[in-house]
Order: structure tokens, then sequence, then C-alpha cells
């Protein structure tokens, strides 16, 4: 091939990548709104959208011509049949979903388990849903691969699960025990960094450049950070690990944990003790609470409150986001208290750093992990959606 023909080809590739990513990101569109959005012109989009079509990567479908004068444009949006596999491995159970490329959680299971799984139980769990689901739900799919958001220090290199402490896994090559039991591909990445993802591409901080999010779940506190629009991953892919600081507590009567860290302080296991559950799922213990009347639970949502301004506070001092997302067990303790709670971090933090600050709880819900783990599984396909 020429250096002339190569670098059409490259230009080629790059623009189905940029159609498909527009509709992936904002949904359906007419063609003629992708002319204007890209700046390529009409026939050029409409060879573009064709060989997205005859990829199983797109649908065209007639638009709604009410009130419309003149020829409409046919409507593009993704094929819902492209799906990926989602997984979000914790330590009381297992959740496993099908998110469509539109990003429609297509099924979903949440397996609790009364022990701890190890990789390979993970791998043989995620191989057996996927046979299910193929025979049924999935039976006209194409799944692109598996994503697994993971609570613990993912090694972006080679997908090794370094350490997650409270799955008691270390250095775990789970990316390659699912790809060999599924056969498809796959992808890992820790929990929280994937929803501050899908939270910054579909939810609370879509559009938002600068952002803090924190993840409050079974296995404790995780975030992930957004700056200049792009996911902050540090020198290894760690980077976000809130949970870990040590946290100011300003009163010694709010210490249940002598020397511990912010999420041995700001704890899921704490609110379910208070409300007398063993285990639940987000909106089972956001319930428990909403409709508790109980002393000893008010008095440990706002112990764990006091505690989580203070962290926020630090990560805003530090950080200078423009919004700071809450999602998990973190988003239940705060859904009521937004305003208060923000002015207390206006308290702690320097001047200025927060007057523009806003507090904003992850509209994704207990979507928001297996969106940011279906986006990772997806990533391959939206960046070279063209056929070798």
């Amino acid at each position: 091939m020429s250096e002339a023909a190569a670098r059409t080809e490259r230009v080629r590739r790059a623009n189905l990548a940029r159609v498909l990513r527009l509709v992936h990101l904002d949904g359906p569109q007419s063609r003629a709104a992708l002319t204007e959005a890209t700046g390529l012109n009409r026939s050029t989009i409409a060879a573009l959208v064709g060989e997205l079509v005859d990829e199983g990567l797109v649908q065209e479908r007639a638009p709604d011509s009410v009130g419309r004068v003149g020829r409409p444009s046919p409507v593009v949006a993704v094929d819902p049949r492209v799906v990926a596999i989602a997984v979000n491995p914790e330590v009381d159970a297992i959740t496993i979903a099908a998110v469509g490329l539109d990003r429609r959680v297509l099924a979903r299971d949440r397996i609790e388990t009364a022990e701890v799984l190890t990789p390979s139980a993970v791998a043989a769990s995620v191989a057996a849903r996927i046979e299910q689901w193929r025979a049924g739900v999935l039976r006209s799919a194409r799944i692109e691969g598996v994503g697994l958001a993971v609570p613990g220090l993912v090694r972006t290199l080679d997908g090794i699960v370094r350490i997650a402490p409270h799955l008691g896994w270390q250095n775990a090559p789970v990316r390659d025990l699912v790809t060999a039991a599924t056969g498809l591909r796959t992808t890992v990445g820790n929990d929280a960094s994937l929803g501050a993802l899908a939270e910054h591409l579909f939810g609370a901080a879509r559009g938002v450049d600068d952002v803090v999010y924190l993840n409050g779940g079974a296995s404790g506190i995780g975030g992930g950070v957004i700056v200049h629009g792009r996911p902050l991953g540090g020198a290894g892919g760690y980077a976000g690990e809130f949970g870990q600081n040590r946290p100011g507590i300003a009163a010694d009567v709010d210490r249940r944990a002598g020397d511990g860290v912010l999420e041995d302080e700001v704890s899921r296991t704490r609110l379910l003790a208070a409300v007398g559950l063993d285990s639940a799922d987000e909106p089972t213990l956001a319930a428990a609470i909403a409709a508790s009347a109980s002393a000893t639970v008010t008095d440990e949502v706002a112990r764990q409150r006091r505690i989580l301004v203070t962290a926020l506070a630090n990560a805003v001092n530090v950080l200078n986001p423009s919004v700071v997302v809450l999602g998990g067990f973190l988003a239940t303790i705060a859904a009521d208290a937004i305003p208060e709670l923000l002015v207390e971090v206006r308290r702690q933090t320097m001047p200025t750093l927060a007057d523009d600050l806003e507090l904003r709880l992850a509209v994704l819900a207990e979507d928001r992990l297996l969106i940011g783990a279906a986006e990772l599984a997806f990533a391959d396909l939206l960046s070279t959606p063209a056929l070798p």
C-alpha cells in the first residue's frame, strides 16, 4: 500500500470511530446532525454510516416526520445487539450484567455469596452466566468482550490485580482467567475509577472537565479523578485510593477504628450493623436507613457525614475540582443533606478553592460500575470499529 493510500485508510478509520463514538456518547442522531458535528460532507457521512451498518454496529431508521418540512434525514443509532458483559465482584456478592452499546442494561444478576470468591470462581461464574444468557436474552447479541470492575489496585499494563485486600486477591491474573473461561477479550479496571468514567461520560459529571468521584461499596471507599477531561491514572494506574487516607476526626467521640483509614470509619458495614442487616444491595440499604426511626441509625449517619466532609475538603484542597460526585453508600448518607455538607466542605477548604464547587450524587445509581466496566470492554471497538 502506498503512503497516500495508507494515509487515506487511517483517515477513514478515524472517521468511522468518530461517528460511532458520537452516537454512542450522545445517542441517536440524524445524518444531518452528524454532518454538522464532524464537519464532513453529506456523502462522506452516508458512506461511513453505511459501512457501520454493514459491520453491525449501527442501525438507521426513518425520523419522526411530524412538523418537518422537506426531506427528513435518516436517524443513526448504535445497534442494540452489540453488548459487553460487565462484572463487579464484591465481598458479599458478584454482579454480572449485559450492557448494550446504547448503555441499556439488558440483563443483570446479583449473586450473593457466603464467602469471598476466588479469581477462578469469578471466571467460572461469568462463563456460566454468559452461556445461560446466550441461550436466552442474548441469543441474537454480538458480545464484544468482558469488563471487570474490581475493588482493588489493577495494573493497567496487563490487567493483573496487584491487591484487592477485601477480596483477599494478590497478583491475581483475573483477566487471563476470564478470557480462558469465556473465550472473550477481557479488560480489568478499578471499580471506583470506572464509576468515575461512567459518571463523567453519561452521568452527574457529564460535560465537566475536573471531577473528583468517591464511591462507597462493600469493600470500602475508592475514587476516581478526571483532570482536564481525562482520567487520572497515576504512574501504575492506581490513583484515586481516597479510602486509604487517614481521616481528620475533630472529636475523639467520633472515632471507631483507632488509627484506621477513612474506609474504616465511613463504612457500609457500620451502616448495615446500625440498621440490623447482614447484607444488602444499595437500594435496600438506602430504604432501610430512610425508614429507620432509630437514634442509633441517625447518629451513625451524622458521624459518618462529619468525617466524610473533612475527607472531601482535603480532596478539594489538593485537586480543585469543579464537581465532587458521591456514589454508592456515600450517596445514601449524603442524599438529603447536600447543601449542608457543601457548606461544611467550603468551611474546611482554602478560600476561593471551593467558591464554585458543586457536590452531586451519582445519577447512574447501581448501574454506574457496570456501565464503566462495559465502557472499558467497548474501548477497542470504539477506537477502531473498522474491520481489517
